[in-house]
């Protein structure tokens, strides 16, 4: 929020936020409230930091997010009060069946004018996963793709394992992110560093050497 306030009107081109949320079954949905909706390995790893992790964001936080930029993808967008919109994003994970917890597909509100899309994609497997709700890069490349123009802003409030970031900086975008929690911060920095070690393609192919600062 500190971070947003300095920030002029309409400056990034794309937000793609995934904000928390609470879980129905254990809550009333509200703004402002902590819930642990994780459960089994992730509720024994991460119990505590997920409760103070898990607070759903403010009226205030989506006000500065609609007046610093154009366009915004929002995960969760389903448990927000956000206008009516048709170019929704189903995200559908693959090797998920309706007998496992986790959820089959999780939707994203945006504020595009289009139809309505699908990408299906397997989760992030928990070998190289630390962040309760990891997304892979594949679906943040596909987001980008598919809503984003060469010369964009991108802008993550809440990066958590750094799969935005990844994605952004592999594709040539300027890339801002936000991360609150110190250790999901460094861990998500480590992997930014292993995965793109200073290599990015190009929008046609084109692979490029760069020094990270």
């Amino acid at each position: 929020m500190k971070y947003m306030e300095t920030i002029p009107d309409k400056y990034f081109d794309l937000v793609i936020a995934d904000p928390p949320y609470s879980d129905p079954n254990k809550d009333k949905i509200g703004r402002g409230k902590s819930v642990c909706r994780i459960g089994g390995q992730w509720a024994k790893k991460y119990g505590e930091k997920i409760k103070v992790w898990d607070v759903s964001p403010s009226e205030d936080f989506f006000k500065q997010l609609f007046r610093i930029s154009k366009n915004q993808i929002i995960w969760g967008g389903n448990y927000y009060n956000l206008p009516p919109t048709r170019c929704f994003v189903v995200w559908r994970k693959l090797t998920i069946s309706d007998k496992f917890s986790m959820a089959m597909a999780e939707y994203a509100w945006t504020s595009f004018q289009s139809n309505a899309k699908v990408f299906e994609f397997a989760p992030q497997g928990n070998k190289d996963r630390f962040h309760p709700t990891q997304k892979p890069v594949m679906l943040y490349k596909w987001l980008l793709e598919h809503y984003a123009k060469k010369g964009d802003k991108i802008f993550d409030p809440m990066m958590g394992s750094g799969s935005s970031r990844i994605a952004a900086y592999s594709m040539g975008y300027d890339y801002y992110g936000c991360e609150l929690d110190k250790d999901y911060f460094e861990a998500a920095d480590k992997r930014f560093q292993k995965e793109c070690n200073g290599i990015y393609y190009t929008p046609k192919g084109i692979v490029k050497q760069l020094s990270l600062f």
